[in-house]
């Protein structure tokens, strides 16, 4: 998979991107509805009751922060008002259902938005049609959490964002980001790659602009609840920064291993909408994670502003920013690897085919516990699930290792297209609107 053929060749080219944009959202239906069947259904644990009674006060005309507390960001509640307002109030079988298929569109969506980059990268058919296909069984390996969480749109917004740079329409790109960081805050870890990337092809009134066009639609979602209710917006901000280490995460994976291994003495405490470990070493170690996502990300940006910004090296950086953000987080909820689902396999060659395998593992490590065995580890840190989680967790460390790493035989030297503009083609590359 080094040197791939251009075999993006009109009249073929966009007949091709047609089949493929047909076959893969058929294909992520038909995971959809395998979803629904089987194993797939048992000892689901859902969020959709909390969706409801969101959206179903803002049908009512209640206002989100002032007359209501929301733990999430302005972004997110349309994914509730939607499904509430297509419904009877109270009808949590409607609305689980309508959001669901809102869930499935934003699923959709992302797929097309994903072949929109790899057309715009000159990925082969062959290579589309794999990374396709992953991201469309993609459900089927993580298990039924991707019915019940909103994770779904944020994600579709940076896939878009990201097809959007690679097409050059970066103003769009910075917008659609913004519309994504208001959402769910991963996307902000893409934002110093866009504006770098922009600056280095267009120059830098090019990036100052397309940072206010970020900044004007991140103000846009947010001011408005600001000044109606400034306290329960900050009430939002402190819940999401203060939260304790979540039991999922790296750190709590190596806490988990060595009460097994040693009878280490552990507490796990409900709160912030997650079970948590608590106490002063896991408060000091969620302190270490946070500096090392931090550190983390920080090596990403700086690595890719000191190379080409073209657009391979865009989507791996992007891919690796957001596995930072993954691994690193003193939060891991197995809904965020939803988040890598239409970034890793835009990654090209042999490192992409290595990055993508590691993505699957962890897909379907974090089914083996979730749901099946999340309370027991919960709450009797269940043998089997506390080494399931080191095991994940370490496998998503790899994976972001694996998208960093020198070349040294992950893919083969090919010529690149630097950071030139990109020579036009006959072969007409699919803008993202």
């Amino acid at each position: 998979m080094s040197a791939e053929p251009a075999s993006w060749s009109p009249p073929a080219d966009s007949r091709r991107v047609a089949l493929l944009a047909v076959a893969a959202v058929a294909t992520v239906a038909f995971s959809w509805a395998l979803l629904h069947v089987g194993f797939y259904t048992r000892d689901r644990i859902e969020d959709t009751p909390i969706y409801e009674r969101y959206g179903d006060a803002m049908v009512a005309g209640a206002v989100p922060y002032r007359d209501f507390g929301v733990e999430y960001p302005p972004g997110a509640l349309p994914a509730f008002a939607l499904p509430a307002a297509s419904v009877g109030r109270g009808d949590l079988v409607g609305f689980r259902r309508a959001f669901e298929t809102l869930m499935l569109v934003c699923a959709g969506l992302t797929l097309l938005a994903m072949l929109a980059a790899l057309v715009g990268l000159e990925a082969s058919p062959a290579r589309a049609s794999g990374a396709l296909a992953l991201a469309a069984l993609s459900p089927l390996l993580l298990g039924s959490v991707v019915l019940s969480r909103f994770d779904l749109w944020p994600t579709l917004l940076a896939a878009a964002a990201v097809a959007a740079l690679v097409s050059e329409r970066r103003r769009l790109a910075h917008g659609l980001l913004a519309a994504g960081f208001v959402t769910k805050v991963y996307p902000l870890a893409l934002l110093p790659l866009f504006v770098i990337e922009t600056w280095r092809r267009r120059g830098r009134r090019e990036a100052a602009t397309a940072l206010a066009c970020f900044l004007a639609v991140a103000a846009a979602a947010v001011v408005p609840f600001l000044a109606l209710s400034p306290r329960g917006v900050w009430n939002m901000v402190v819940r999401q920064g203060t939260r304790p280490l979540q039991l999922e995460t790296l750190a709590a994976g190596f806490l988990l291993a060595l009460h097994q291994a040693t009878g280490l003495g552990l507490t796990m405490r409900s709160g912030h909408g997650s079970q948590n470990l608590v106490g002063s070493l896991p408060d000091a170690l969620a302190a270490v994670q946070t500096a090392l996502q931090l550190l983390a990300l920080l090596a990403v940006w700086v690595w890719f502003a000191r190379g080409a910004a073209d657009r391979d090296r865009l989507v791996r950086a992007s891919a690796a920013a957001v596995a930072a953000f993954v691994a690193f987080g003193k939060v891991l909820s197995p809904q965020y690897l939803i988040w890598l689902v239409p970034l890793v396999p835009l990654v090209r060659g042999r490192r992409g085919l290595a990055a993508s395998a590691l993505l699957g593992l962890a897909l379907v490590l974090t089914q083996l516990w979730f749901p099946y065995r999340y309370w027991s580890l919960a709450l009797r840190f269940d043998a089997t699930a506390s080494w399931l989680v080191p095991v994940r967790d370490l496998v998503l460390v790899a994976l972001l290792a694996v998208l960093v790493a020198p070349r040294r035989g992950l893919s083969r030297p090919r010529a690149t297209r630097g950071s030139a503009p990109r020579r036009s083609s006959s072969a007409g590359t699919p803008r993202s609107g």
